[in-house]
Order: structure tokens, then sequence, then C-alpha cells
């Protein structure tokens, strides 16, 4: 299989095995509570600021799920959330996106959260303290309804704490072949221990991160090579490397010495808050709706363009302003 650099000609072809078709998002990451802070720019070390303004939203791994309900995948959160205001936050937010819930509030801990500083160019920058949401006891996961059908969703913020990384990695990699594992490193990627990465980027069938998370992987900036890299690292799975208002690098498996790369729609961006969780929650639902994975990337694409124009976290669009906004275009 060759993919060129203009993926026209692929617009309808559905190269992935019927695996790639899931009935719904089994969602294994975390959800938090985001804390906003718009500033004019960083602070310098040991200094402060007044923000611009405020918020506080549920964002985290709730971005993802929400972006997939809003079109129409069935979704359940299998993650851990706490006893407390934060944890409230979170269900509040899950039930009003019909997205279910597996597990009980832990009651000895609250949910996690981040504080995000957002600088006027849309860029953002994130210090996160996690709580409930991570797993770290023997067998946290073996219970969980992932089976043939099922799209699995793992972050490497539930990959990178010593007490929680083993346990989930280990039954990420141990998948039977029936779910297909979507696995998104974030920014944390060059913590997560080697032992723990490893088996799970044999394992998983979609591998998808931004162009610093690929350049921190490969050592590379150029986010094409940066996918063939990716790709040659992976057992069974395709890459996704996101590039922002330039769109992403799309590396299918079966053929390593080409990419393609996928064009955004342009966009004045007012806030990127979650834009790659959007890009991810959007893909998969239309991965389920049937199209191949360049249709997938488009519309993913597309969807994370129209989320950094409104501001705070969770801003993927629903299904209906989704089409409507391609059909202007």
């Amino acid at each position: 299989m060759t993919i060129p650099n203009d993926p026209g000609s692929l617009s309808s072809a559905n190269p992935v095995p019927p695996a790639s078709r899931p009935g719904g998002l089994v969602f294994a990451g975390e959800a938090i509570v985001d804390v906003l802070m718009r500033v004019p720019a960083l602070p310098d070390r040991g200094g402060d600021m007044l923000a611009a303004s405020s918020d506080v939203a549920v964002g985290g791994g709730f971005n993802v799920m929400a972006a997939a309900a809003r079109q129409g995948l069935p979704v359940l959160y299998v993650g851990g959330h706490g006893t407390g205001p934060w944890g409230d936050l979170v269900r509040a937010a899950l039930a009003a996106e019909g997205i279910g819930v597996f597990r009980p509030p832990d009651p000895d801990r609250d949910t996690g959260f981040d504080v995000a500083l957002i600088e006027p160019d849309a860029e953002r920058t994130f210090v996160t303290s996690l709580g409930a949401e991570i797993l770290g006891q023997p067998g946290s996961w073996d219970a969980v309804p992932a089976g043939a059908g099922d799209a699995v969703y793992v972050s490497g913020y539930g990959l990178v704490p010593e007490e929680s990384g083993p346990v989930l990695g280990a039954w990420a990699a141990a998948l039977p072949d029936g779910p297909l594992l979507f696995v998104d490193p974030g920014p944390l990627v060059t913590q997560i221990p080697e032992a723990v990465l490893l088996p799970v980027l044999a394992r998983c069938d979609w591998w998808s991160c931004n162009r610093r998370e690929a350049t921190l992987l490969t050592g590379v900036q150029d986010p094409a090579e940066a996918a063939r890299r990716l790709l040659a690292r992976t057992a069974r799975g395709h890459v996704i490397v996101r590039a922002g208002p330039a769109g992403c690098v799309l590396a299918l498996r079966g053929d390593t010495a080409a990419v393609a790369h996928i064009p955004a729609p342009t966009v004045d961006p007012v806030d990127t808050t979650g834009a790659g969780d959007a890009h991810s929650g959007v893909f998969l639902a239309a991965l389920a709706d049937g199209l191949g994975p360049v249709d997938a990337v488009r519309r993913a694409n597309a969807a994370a363009a129209l989320a950094v124009t409104r501001p705070g976290p969770a801003t993927a669009p629903a299904r209906a302003d989704l089409d409507a906004w391609l059909a202007c275009r």
C-alpha cells in the first residue's frame, strides 16, 4: 500500500481492517478539571502576573469523550474519579454528554486538576496534579468490559505514574485482538518508562501524538519523517502526527516509505486547549461511521480547527454543527 503525499486519490479508500469500525469507545484515560487562566505571557521564574480572565471547566480526557459522544459514538468512562468538588464536576459533565461511568467514586481521594496558562496566540502550558483518576492497584483494569467492536483509548498521563503506569500498561498491552487500541502519549511522553511504553506501542492499532511529542520520541522535527520512525516502532499500528494549523501526517502500516499530509482548514484560533483531544474523539467516531482513515483524519482536522475558534477545553462540535460548517467551506 502506498500513501501519496497528495491523499486525494485515497479519499474514499478504507485500507484498515474491519476492526477499525468501533461500535463504542471504552475510555481508559483520565477525566480531570482544568483551571484556565488567560495571561499576556508566561510569568518569569519567581514572578507573578494578573490573568486577563479565568475559568474552571472539566477537561483532560473528558475532551476526547465529549468529542466522540457529540458525533454519536457511545462512550463509557472506565477511569477513576474522586469524592469531592472536582469529582462532582467531572460526573456532572459526563452525565450532561450522556457518557456512562463504570466505577464508583473513590471515597478517599478527589479527582485531579491542572492549571492551564493560555497565551494571546492561543498556546497553552499546563501543570497537572493527578488524583483519583490514577488507578494503581493490581487488577484495577481486569473487569473493564473491552471486547470485540470496542475502541479502547489509553493516555500517556496514566502510563507515567510509578503506581499506575505498569498496571495500565500491562492491561493495554495484553488486550486481545478484538478491541481497537488507540494511544495518545500526551506531553509527558518522555516520562513514560520504556518498560511500560514499548509493549503498548507494540499492541496499539493507532498511535496519535502532536508534532512536539513526535520529535521528543524520534529526535526529528519533520512530522513526516517522525511518523515513519514511529510506524517502524509499532508492530501492528498506524500513526497520526498532528501538526497544529498545518493539519496532520498519516502513516498507514504496509508502507513505511510514504506518508500522507492531510491539511486542516484555516481559522483564527482563540484557544488551542483540547484541540488534539477533539481530533482524537472525532477521528474514532468517523472510523465508527465507516470512513476510511484519510477521510476520518480530514473530518478530525476540521473538528479540531472549529474547536480552537471557541474558548474553553471541551469545544469539539456536535455532528450537525460540524456537518454544517464543512458544507459551507
